[in-house]
Formats: structure tokens, C-alpha cells, sequence
């Protein structure tokens, strides 16, 4: 649904501009796509580009990266779609469609985080790959498409906080605010920058320091989100509840995750973990050549299959001849 915003930032001296929520519609039909989806999926691209680069350093591929991404992107958005539907109290739906109909909003991450982890963990063991180690290569990358995709919400003139007289505060009027203007937190850029800045503080830890254990960086990155999300989810307007308490779903979640996090690096700090980092090993000395011979040898029976219908149909032509001839 195209909708537009007014969005200023007084306290920075940015005059009011307006913010269309579709970036464009698709020539001969009235389907429009959205700014959201285009943010979003590139902060998904940029991810599956972090975990490539990272995970070539412990022998994972391109081609098992893929693998994670094409399971895991589609199951991710399901579980951020039934996370946000199970705690939204303000709307019905009425049918599975309603359910899954994205389109009209509603994407929780901490779903879309646990179904993803689901996933990865399945198809680590399916591929023999550590999960941990592997999760240290994503775990940034996650938090980094958190931290684009919040710009989709700065799109839709959504995701923002209460009123405030902050340096920093939008000034907004949308749909959202019910056609009024309002000045408040814009909370989606709290949580972009912070997310950000995540980003670049584990990769320089990776980086400098080096982690001692798989996992690490998952715990670091979590943690660090948790810590943000506890403070930034408690300014903001538009929160899940749970039930009919005035408990704030994601606040209570990010302060568990950040208690948790926080708990194991503490404990793995003092009582420091002996397993050697993973590596992925290298293909067993003629395995890859066993597999392009099977691979080869399916080839030509395919090969035979086509050239045996092939030669079918020109002897059926040439018996075909025949009889004319004859008559």
C-alpha cells in the first residue's frame, strides 16, 4: 500500500521532506514493491556476502554458504512472521493467508533469528560442518542486515519511539501517527547505528585479538544486541506485550539473551575451553576425483539415453520412407 511520510529533523537543521513507502510499482500491474522489501533483502545480501568472506577461513565454501542461505532466508522469514503474529494482541487473522500476508507488515526479528538458528543447526549437522564455528562467521552478518534493514522502517515512517525535545528527535506525520505531527525518538536509527557499531567492534576483536573458542562471537554479537535492544525496545510505541501485562516481549527477550551471553563469557573467560578452534577438513585424497568419475559416468548414460531415443526416431522416419515408397 503506497503511503507517504513527513519526516524532518529539526534539532539537525534538516527541513521536512516526504518519504514514499513503495519504490516502485511493476509496469502493467498495481502490485507496488517496497522500500522495506528492497532494504531488507539487501541487508540479507550483505550478510550472505559477511558469512562467505568469514567462512573461507575455516575451509567452509561459497557453495556450502549457499547451501545455509537457501534454507535458512525463507525459514528465517516464516519464523519472523509467526513470532510477530503469536504476540500481536491488536489484529485478528482470520485465514492462513492473513497469517502469512507480509505484505501488510508485521516482521519480528528475534523469530526470524530463532528459526534461522533452527535451520543453520540442521544443516550443520547434515553437512558435517560445526555449528559454532560456522555461527561465528554469521553472527556478525546478522546483526549487520539488522542494522540495514532498520532503514526500512525509516521508509515506512514506522519503528519510531515516544515524544521527546532530544537534539536528535524526528519529526514525524504519517499514518502511523494518525496524521498528526509528532517529534520522537526516532528509535529505527538507534538501533541501526548501534547494530553497526557491533558489527565493527566484533570484527575487530576477531580481527586483533583473535577469538580462544567457537562461539565466541556468537555470544559477543548477541550479547551486544540484547544490551541495546533492552534499552532502545523500551522507547518505542509499537511493542509486542506479553498477553495483557505490560511486559514488552523483545525487551524481555534481548535482557534474557543479554543475562545469558553475558553468563557464558564470563564462565569461559574464567574456565577457558581446551578444543581446538574448527577447520573445516580438506576432501579425502581422491574422493573428488570418485565423485567426478560417478558424475561422468552418469553423464554418458544420460548421453545414451537421448542418442538411443534420437536414433529410435530416425528409424521410425526411415521405415515411415519405406512405406510410402512401397506404395
Amino acid at each position: 500500500m503506497l503511503y507517504t511520510s513527513k519526516i524532518s529533523f529539526p534539532g539537525l537543521g534538516i527541513d521536512e521532506f516526504s518519504v514514499n513507502s513503495v519504490a516502485f510499482t511493476i509496469p502493467g500491474t498495481d502490485i507496488g514493491i517496497a522500500w522495506y522489501a528492497i532494504i531488507i533483502t539487501f541487508g540479507m545480501i550483505c550478510c550472505i556476502t559477511y558469512a562467505i568472506l568469514q567462512a573461507r577461513k575455516i575451509g567452509v565454501t561459497i557453495d556450502d554458504v549457499i547451501d545455509y542461505a537457501l534454507f535458512t532466508i525463507p525459514i528465517g522469514v516464516i519464523g519472523a512472521r509467526l513470532y510477530y503474529v503469536i504476540f500481536d494482541n491488536e489484529h485478528t487473522y482470520e485465514s492462513i493467508i492473513d497469517v502469512f500476508n507480509i505484505r501488510q507488515g508485521g516482521l519480528a526479528i528475534y523469530g526470524g533469528i530463532i528459526a534461522g538458528a533452527l535451520t543453520v543447526l540442521a544443516v550443520s549437522y547434515f553437512k558435517k560442518i560445526n555449528f559454532f564455528a560456522f555461527g561465528d562467521c554469521v553472527a556478525p552478518g546478522v546483526l549487520l542486515a539488522q542494522g540495514i534493514g532498520r532503514w526500512g522502517n525509516f521508509m515506512n515512517g514506522e519503528a519510531f519511539g515516544g515524544p521527546t525535545e532530544s537534539f536528535i528527535r524526528m519529526g514525524l506525520q504519517n499514518r502511523n501517527t494518525y496524521g498528526r505531527y509528532m517529534e520522537v525518538h526516532p528509535t529505527f536509527l538507534y538501533e541501526s547505528l548501534w547494530n553497526l557499531l557491533g558489527v565493527l567492534l566484533v570484527y575487530l576483536f576477531a580481527r586483533k585479538i583473535g577469538k580462544k573458542y567457537d562461539g565466541q562471537l556468537i555470544l559477543l554479537t548477541f550479547g551486544w544486541y540484547g544490551l541495546g535492544r533492552m534499552f532502545i525496545e523500551g522507547l518505542r510505541t509499537d511493542s509486542l506485550y506479553v498477553g495483557d501485562t505490560n511486559i514488552r516481549v523483545s525487551q524481555l527477550l534481548a535482557a534474557i539473551i543479554l543475562v545469558v551471553c553475558l553468563a557464558l563469557l564470563i564462565l569461559f573467560a574464567i574456565k577457558k575451553p581446551t578444543k581446538a578452534l574448527y577447520m573445516k577438513p580438506a576432501p579425502v585424497e581422491g574422493e573428488n576425483k570418485a565423485e567426478d568419475k560417478k558424475e561422468n559416468e552418469l553423464i554418458v548414460k544420460v548421453k545414451a539415453f537421448f542418442a538411443s531415443l534420437k536414433n529410435k526416431s530416425v528409424d521410425k522416419k526411415s521405415d515411415d520412407k519405406n512405406e510410402e515408397n512401397k506404395q
